[in-house]
């Protein structure tokens, strides 16, 4: 796994970097009360240089007064515009900058803001621990060299949110690194096996149990759907179960998730059941994708991967409540074992589905792994799936899509959302939706074409979580994997951990 730099509150004004990066807002002085006298002049010198404005991608450096260290100052634009998004592009600007300079440890001087203080302080530390992650375990020569540590330097006042975020934000920038590496694993490796033997590497480090049902088990239960999308590869598909609590490779009688109780023994927790879509590789089946870019849907796991990554971010803030992540695995792929257009599949809790398209086929392996977490009893149930593109034509890549009948549930997941950084939208789920994915010959058809397509999916999903309300959906598709800024390619985000972990310790109190 990749190695994130450590995180450090400075102590002495971030004397002990290399590179001292000074955020400064437009039109403003920047603020370097913290800092020593030497780098304040300094930084002061910058700012008073012809020219200097503080406007967005603006930037000066000068010789901080200590051999071999330098102060840059960066300017940040308008203090009314600042937003998360835009903080945490200039957090990954430094870190780029300080790696190509060749600096071990970067310190980092973030100026009084709302979007730098008090809440603000979990997703400013987890942003500032991601900032020098490279997935680079493929290449034999890696571009420079690795950014050791990142020195905060935190706004006037805002010293003990800080020191209160650290420990939890750089557990859950672990975990986001993790579901980073899995993500970004291309399927010549990241088969269903391999995702397996992560996920058991993963229960064993972490007090985890596991189950793992193969295609034998799948087809003993009945779980069509995901035996269809996985019959045209050579690597079988599997079901995984991971749990916080549980004894490993025990069954739970229905219903027993809901009865959990806390470590004390003395009042019930939530019992909460967490879905992830894992498409190792997705060829479209017979219903192939184009060629251009299908070599980014080796991140068509992703939600499987930020699911494992919530899982190990619960196990590692020790988080008081019954847990349990479900992960359908499958590689979707042309054979004469694929499944076809036309063909009618039953899933799980037994309603049948008629083909439309095998390249809808995340839906198909979630329909058992939904039907399943609900068999099993929970409280709330979440999903992430990297399902749809008409999500990404509706939001783009600034924010997943939420579908949920819960209001509750909704405002909860919206919440998380704001604390973390990661952004959701809610998207409806009218009844007509559901209308349009009926079928002539089944229950359902996995397809109803173009028109409102992330809201029909949606709608094909709530089919398989029984009386369950307070579920939801996060289609991930849009922010799972993003556009490298040299424009070489895509890598995995790791969207949906932070999110999760959040939601999970308002879970738990």
């Amino acid at each position: 796994m990749m190695e994130i730099p450590s995180l450090l509150l400075a102590d002495g004004g971030g004397a002990e970097a290399e590179l001292l990066a000074v955020g400064c807002f437009q039109g403003a002085a920047p603020e370097l009360e913290a800092l020593p006298e030497q780098v304040r002049r300094a930084a002061l010198g910058i700012a008073a240089r012809p020219g200097w404005k503080g406007r967005e991608e603006q930037v000066g450096q000068a010789d901080a007064g200590a051999p071999g260290q330098v102060v840059a100052l960066y300017g940040l634009g308008a203090a009314a515009e600042l937003s998360f998004a835009k903080l945490a592009r200039w957090l990954g600007r430094v870190a780029e900058d300080a790696r190509t300079g060749g600096v071990r440890r970067l310190g980092v001087v973030l100026p009084r803001h709302a979007e730098t203080t008090g809440a603000a302080a979990g997703r400013i530390c987890r942003a500032l621990a991601l900032c020098g992650y490279r997935f680079e375990r493929y290449r034999s020569e890696p571009d420079n060299g690795r950014l050791e540590a990142v020195v905060l330097v935190p706004p006037a006042g805002a010293e003990a949110d800080y020191r209160a975020a650290l420990d939890t934000a750089a557990k859950v920038a672990s975990a986001v690194a993790y579901a980073r590496d899995l993500a970004n694993t291309p399927g010549n490796e990241a088969t269903p096996a391999w995702i397996q033997e992560r996920a058991r590497e993963l229960t064993a480090s972490h007090g985890l149990s596991l189950t793992v049902l193969d295609a034998a088990e799948l087809a003993r239960r009945g779980m069509g759907g995901l035996l269809a999308v996985g019959g045209g590869s050579e690597h079988p598909p599997r079901m995984l179960r991971l749990a916080l609590g549980d004894t490993p490779g025990t069954l739970a009688p229905h219903g027993t998730l809901g009865q959990h109780r806390g470590a004390s023994g003395r009042s019930p927790r939530p019992a909460v059941a967490l879905v992830g879509k894992g498409v190792t590789f997705d060829s479209g089946g017979i219903s192939i994708k184009p060629a251009a870019d299908m070599e980014q849907m080796k991140f068509d796991k992703s939600g499987a991967c930020a699911v494992l990554g919530a899982m190990r971010a619960a196990a590692d803030l020790e988080l008081d409540l019954g847990l349990r992540a479900y992960l359908p695995l499958a590689e979707n792929m042309l054979s004469g074992g694929a499944y076809r257009p036309g063909d009618i599949v039953r899933c799980y809790n037994g309603k049948t589905v008629e083909i439309t398209n095998t390249d809808a086929e995340g839906r198909m392996i979630l329909a058992d792994a939904l039907a399943w977490a609900v068999e099993e009893g929970s409280d709330a149930l979440v999903e992430l799936s990297t399902l749809t593109g008409a999500c990404v034509v509706a939001l783009g890549h600034q924010a997943a899509g939420l579908f949920t009948p819960d209001d509750g549930l909704a405002a909860e997941l919206d919440a998380a959302a704001a604390d973390s950084g990661e952004r959701l939208w809610r998207l409806p789920l009218l009844p007509e939706f559901l209308d349009d994915m009926k079928s002539l010959h089944a229950d359902l058809r996995n397809s109803a074409g173009r028109w409102g397509a992330a809201s029909t999916a949606a709608a094909f999903l709530s089919q398989f979580v029984g009386g369950l309300r307070r579920w939801a959906h996060l289609d991930i598709a849009g922010m799972a994997y993003a556009r490298s800024e040299d424009g070489r390619g895509t890598a995995a985000t790791g969207f949906g951990v932070a999110l999760l972990a959040d939601w999970l310790r308002r879970q738990a109190g």
